[in-house]
């Protein structure tokens, strides 16, 4: 269980399968370089990425700002409705330009990053310890929990646990700030545990009252945009939780928490569903958490036995996972050897897909897999596909009008445009010689494997009717492999 994948197995199939699945896809090139690595070089590019520069910079307003807080204060102490409705108005207008720059922001590091893994493990973390703008309102919290996550992603996960714990987002969400020893709130203490941790089944109803006595304390500092633990607001009466007794503090119940062999279980199971299948082998899982309980909850040591063993390259695993909406346009993009899309419509497609980061539908993040896919947005994936690769005008959906003030600048007549992708600089002369070699080409470039054979027939003879190929012809062609069903897996 968990042996490495041999080295004969070490195939461009197995190179691409590692791309997609550590990062977010990319070109033949690519995936060759990744290739001539050998396993062991190909894991340790992605997991120690500590040794690739990242200069990133933060957006230009993700930094502590006193007058914000005052801004809110003058809003809440507004003399009349009229004056408070404008204030409101143009805060809620700077936030949500904000989350439009900040969404967009991350997009574009997930996309053309140098770290690609830490930038796939922060979006998983980024779903796992979910926090909404809906309810934070605050877009320099999300982007500091973002660094957070990004910072820790492969770190212990103790250490992430409590950093993640003590964000401000998450104090926010959870309401763990409103704490008080005198009526402790119960939402983080059963969340942490029951979405975080756990998992249904291993607490009890005590363990979570007694638990919240423990995270009393925590709160905000004076300026309302860092985080404070308050001595005197602490239940520091003993507290009994898993069986054990004593004047635990809200990080000792975290420490608590990760002990517990079901932490492990959850955990790694968690993440081999994000990175590997839906349905984790019972086998699997528990090797796993063995593992990762004897190197100290140490995730990149986890990611590296993930990454490298066999099981994570069986039949089964590779092409099995259907494409978030991010993966479906980043991978799209590398592909294409296109510009990613610009800041509204990136977001508009993403919206439309079903995946609004910073926005996940509830606490427990978005579902993924099978959740992906609906009739609507199967219908904008090929809708989108069809813009990247023709240069359609993309039209602006109504539910948007949040948004639209941003995209005035780049959208005439609620329509957006655009540029249509250069297919000389994906295909060399030799593939485009026949149809037979083009076709071959096209799957390796777009699949990594080949189309189910009616499928593969219908474009075979699309591309032997329209021989010598133009321009026009190779688009089309891109397009209708984009719209497969075997486009929508990773």
């Amino acid at each position: 269980m968990l042996e490495p994948l041999p080295d004969s197995q070490w195939n461009t199939a197995t190179a691409a399968h590692l791309m997609n699945r550590a990062g977010f896809g990319g070109s033949p090139a690519e995936i060759e370089s990744l290739r001539q690595m050998g396993l062991a070089g190909a894991v340790s590019w992605f997991v120690d990425y500590e040794k690739i520069p990242d200069p990133t910079p933060a957006p230009d307003w993700a930094h502590p700002d006193p007058e914000l807080i005052e801004r809110r204060e003058a809003i809440r102490g507004a003399a009349d409705p009229e004056t408070r409705r404008m204030l409101q108005q143009q805060q809620n207008q700077d936030e949500n330009s904000q989350m439009a720059d900040l969404r967009y922001w991350w997009i574009r590091r997930m996309a053309l990053g140098p770290r690609p893994f830490q930038e796939k493990m922060t979006l998983f973390w980024h779903g796992h310890f979910a926090t909404s703008f809906e309810k934070v309102r605050m877009p320099y919290f999300l982007w500091l929990q973002n660094e957070t996550l990004r910072q820790n992603a492969t770190g212990n996960f103790d250490h992430l646990l409590i950093a993640a714990s003590e964000d401000p987002a998450m104090l926010n969400y959870l309401d763990g700030a409103r704490s008080d020893k005198r009526a402790p709130n119960e939402n983080f203490a059963r969340e942490v545990m029951e979405l975080f941790t756990l998992g249904e089944g291993h607490y009890t109803e005590q363990d979570i009252q007694q638990a919240a006595k423990a995270y009393t304390g925590w709160g905000f500092a004076k300026d309302r945009l860092h985080y404070q633990y308050y001595p005197g607001n602490h239940d520091d009466g003993p507290k009994t939780i898993f069986g054990q007794t004593g004047n635990f503090t809200g990080e000792d119940v975290l420490n608590l928490i990760c002990r517990k062999p079901e932490c492990a279980q959850f955990i790694t199971k968690k993440l081999w569903r994000f990175f590997a299948e839906d349905q984790p082998p019972r086998p699997v899982v528990d090797a796993l958490a063995a593992e990762f309980r004897s190197h100290d909850l140490d995730l990149k040591h986890l990611m590296t036995v993930i990454f490298s063993a066999h099981e994570f390259y069986a039949p089964g695993v590779i092409r099995s996972q259907i494409k978030s909406p991010v993966q479906w346009l980043i991978a799209s993009t590398h592909q294409l050897q296109a510009p990613l899309p610009t800041q509204p419509m990136s977001l508009v497609m993403l919206n439309q897909l079903g995946e609004e980061l910073f926005q996940p539908p509830n606490v427990k993040g978005w579902d993924g897999g099978i959740a992906w896919i609906t009739t609507n947005n199967l219908l904008d994936r090929y809708n989108f596909a069809a813009a990247l690769v023709e240069g359609d005008r993309i039209p602006l959906p109504g539910l948007m009008g949040q948004m639209r003030g941003l995209m005035n600048s780049t959208a005439e007549d609620g329509l957006m445009q655009i540029s249509p992708v250069d297919v000389t600089s994906l295909f060399s002369a030799m593939d485009l010689s026949d149809p037979i070699s083009f076709l071959d080409a096209l799957q390796a470039r777009f699949l990594n494997a080949e189309l189910k054979s009616n499928r593969l027939d219908s474009l075979s003879e699309f591309l032997k009717s329209r021989s010598p190929l133009e321009e026009s012809d190779i688009r089309k062609a891109i397009r209708l492999i984009m719209c497969t069903p075997e486009y929508q897996l990773a």
